[in-house]
């Protein structure tokens, strides 16, 4: 065994086969499985929380096509060191070649836009096939430029069996654990410290066994909690309470108390938390939790974002406070996100239906001989603006997604929508 090598590191997967998780990306159907298998990989973006395997699959990635692999860690480089690597992977690979090589940015979210913008050229013109991991999203934290020379993958969570097979295979593939005798009795505390995360689940394994004389070593809740200290007190912003705070602070706003809410936005504040992940945060909820039973809240929310990313630290916390009290003070409903879920696992089962004929396009001639737009009835040209037709496939007509939250304000759209659709939707 390697003693100055965490156990994460020491059983880090080195092949598909070995790695545990992401069955939507790699498994016999994964999306990039056929990639990887035949070599022809694009540019990509790798997003999900710490602990996932982020940094493994692009390895993993590297060995399986034989590329060159350079790596760098936007914490610590520059645009300097980028052309660097850059001129170094275009002496050994480059265009025109399967074998163009790989380079791996760890937390790309961190590089500034100039940064980014070095890593243009060389990924455009093929002189290197750019792998980047984050734990933000790309959408906001990477330029657009960029962005759009690459496809975005996302990493999930591990699950409870992902987790306990992961355990199960450090038992018996490290040298150094498998000189030891140990029961896992109890996984629930180990599970619930790692959060998801692999790397700090096996990282606490090991504490807890190193940290024991006598054998069998029997793994407990009890034990777990004993032997590991939590400093609630620090915030982590790289790590997991990075999402446990914002959790606790969404669900606060959710659950209408602004006390929780300032209580938790100042955690994340005096942590050093990203003032705009924490307002990106807002407008997503103004719209998932609040809705329509408040329409107000999304513009508010979203304003916010716009004074923060303007003002800056100090003065922006007034601005975060007041948006989360608003939006923790305001009625709730989560009647439009229910109803976009239920339209895509519609979608999802249903797959791509006729649009019906006369909701069509009929921009030619041919296509107004074939019947497209024929019957479609003008709303204007009605009485209150509105006649019933069909607007739904027929495979799925009279299929309800979207029901009126119980508030003031999406009360009114019942009645209206009741008025209008009673008969066919059920309002």
């Amino acid at each position: 065994m390697n003693a100055n090598k965490p156990l994460a590191e020491r059983i880090r997967p080195k092949s598909l086969e070995e790695y545990l998780s992401q069955e939507h990306l790699i498994g016999n159907n994964g999306s990039l499985t056929q990639q990887i298998k035949k070599g022809i990989i694009p540019s990509l973006i790798l997003w999900g929380p710490p602990g996932v395997g982020k940094t493994t699959l692009a390895n993993i990635i590297s060995s399986e096509s034989g590329r060159p692999f350079y790596t760098l860690s936007a914490i610590n480089s520059g645009v300097k060191e980028v052309r660097e690597v850059i001129d170094r992977a275009k002496q050994s690979g480059g265009l025109f070649t399967a074998k163009n090589p790989i380079l791996f940015i760890d937390e790309i979210h961190r590089f500034s836009k100039s940064q980014q913008d070095s890593l243009l050229g060389a990924v455009e013109k093929g002189w290197v096939t750019l792998i980047g991991a984050t734990t933000e999203n790309p959408s906001f934290e990477v330029i657009p430029a960029l962005l759009s020379r690459c496809q975005v993958y996302t990493l999930n969570p591990f699950g409870k069996d992902e987790l306990e097979a992961l355990l199960n295979r450090a038992m018996q593939e490290d040298d150094y654990l498998k000189t030891k005798t140990i029961t896992l009795q109890e996984t629930e505390s180990l599970l619930k410290l790692s959060g998801g995360d692999a790397r700090k689940l096996l990282n606490i394994f090991e504490l807890i066994i190193s940290s024991q004389d006598q054998e069998p070593i029997i793994i407990t809740n009890d034990l777990v909690l004993k032997l590991v200290q939590q400093n609630t007190v620090r915030y982590d912003k790289t790590g997991e309470q990075h999402y446990d705070i914002i959790s606790a602070f969404i669900k606060s706003i959710r659950g209408s108390d602004p006390n929780a809410a300032v209580y938790w936005l100042a955690r994340m504040i005096e942590g050093g938390e990203d003032l705009k992940f924490i307002a990106r945060r807002l407008i997503i909820l103004a719209s998932e939790d609040i809705g329509n039973a408040n329409p107000t809240a999304l513009i508010l929310a979203n304003n916010s974002f716009q004074a923060v990313n303007t003002i800056g630290y100090p003065e922006a916390r007034i601005i975060l406070s007041q948006c989360a009290v608003y939006l923790a003070s305001s009625p709730k409903s989560n009647a439009s996100y229910i109803a976009i879920n239920k339209a895509q696992q519609l979608v999802k089962q249903t797959g791509d239906l006729s649009i019906p004929l006369h909701l069509r396009n009929a921009p030619t001639k041919l296509m107004k001989e074939l019947g497209y737009g024929e019957d479609y009835k003008y709303s204007h040209d009605h009485e209150n603006n509105f006649i019933q037709q069909e607007f739904l496939p027929d495979e799925v007509k009279n299929t309800k997604l979207y029901d009126p939250g119980n508030n003031q304000r999406e009360n009114s759209f019942r009645t209206f929508l009741k008025s209008r659709w009673n008969k066919k939707y059920g309002y």
